[in-house]
């Protein structure tokens, strides 16, 4: 299978790392930046975005213009967009013309555009640019440098076609990374965009110190909000209970390697939100979708509180100890409640 994996960030990297393991694929990874493309290919290694990874020799790095090396000598088998949400829109416009299954890793929302009145999930997006592609998301529990490090992980491999869900685990599946499909396009996007919103308010439980039950209520909790926001747009509420939902959720509210969590983190001690993703270095895509998750949240009449407390924090209109306030403020109801 020939593999072309679009951007060389750190998830696009260790994807491609463990594609390469499979000695019937040839993969090969595009980089847009000249200076990127070179580091990987003399040194071959991602010193900026995956450092002390080695590349294996049989993963082609490649650069130039993007149209040169969709439309090459041969058609591709699989085409993986591994940018962030900000950049799915015009990779899925480049490449719509393909007949090879396009599939996509990042999690969020695009922002608004236009008279848009809120952002849009990946498969919005794709059905308004690249409508007749044949399209799905991969997402699940996995930080990219224990992936790249060959640690046992799990995915989910969603589309509505079976078989762009079969080309998704025969290109992926192996002894290290077990793939799972599903054909809840809807509920594996929900859950990838909003538990980035979830690890930032747990970023800043642990970071105010308030301890493993206050952090257990809120993942808890953070998951209702998820499952209610994914329903009612469409979404199967068993996928929540899976990789896609529960699991990311655990792993990016818990982890040390979470983009999300560490901005709960520094906004905890004090830092301005300009300063905590800063000193990231990466995208937190919890900054950027949490007031499109708000945003159609109540276009749709879903309460979600964890949600709505995280925007205020970021917005600068609440403290972190004023969140926790807010929150615990609230007044009882029955768990089984839609709020």
């Amino acid at each position: 299978m020939r593999i072309l994996v679009l951007g060389a960030g750190a998830w696009g990297t260790a994807l491609a790392v463990t594609a390469s393991s499979h000695s019937a694929h040839a993969v090969s990874l595009w980089a847009r930046d000249p200076a990127l493309v070179h580091a990987l290919q003399s040194q071959r290694a991602n010193p900026r975005y995956l450092p002390g990874i080695a590349l294996p020799d049989g993963l082609a790095v490649v650069g130039g213009s993007l149209e040169s090396v969709l439309h090459g000598p041969a058609p591709w088998d699989l085409v993986v967009i591994a940018t962030p949400m900000a950049a799915l829109r015009p990779m899925l416009s480049a490449t719509a013309a393909l007949t090879a299954p396009l599939i996509w890793l990042c999690k969020g929302f695009e922002a608004a555009r236009g008279d848009q009145a809120a952002g849009l999930l990946g498969h919005e997006v794709q059905a308004q640019v690249a409508a007749r592609s044949r399209c799905g998301v991969l997402s699940g529990p996995s930080f990219a440098l224990e992936l790249a490090q060959g640690k046992p992980a799990a995915l989910v491999a969603a589309s509505p076609d079976p078989g762009v869900r079969h080309t998704m685990v025969d290109a992926f599946h192996s002894p290290v990374l077990r793939l799972y499909a599903s054909d809840d396009v809807i509920g594996v996007e929900v859950g990838g965009a909003v538990k980035n919103v979830m690890a930032i308010a747990a970023g800043l439980c642990d970071g105010l110190a308030l301890g493993a039950n206050a952090r257990a209520a809120l993942i808890t909790r953070g998951l209702s909000e998820m499952t209610r926001l994914g329903v009612a747009l469409g979404a199967q509420a068993s996928t929540f209970t899976g990789l896609s939902g529960l699991g990311d959720l655990v792993l990016t509210a818990t982890g040390d390697l979470s983009r999300n969590r560490q901005v709960g983190l520094a906004l905890a001690k004090g830092q301005t939100l300009a300063a905590a993703v800063a000193e990231l270095g990466h995208v937190a895509e919890g900054v950027y979708c949490a007031r499109t998750v708000l945003h159609r949240a109540r276009a749709l009449g879903v309460e979600m509180p964890i949600t709505e407390a995280v925007v205020q924090l970021l917005d600068g209109s609440l403290q972190a100890r004023e969140v926790v306030a807010l929150l615990m403020g609230r007044g009882h109801r029955a768990e089984s409640d839609r709020v």
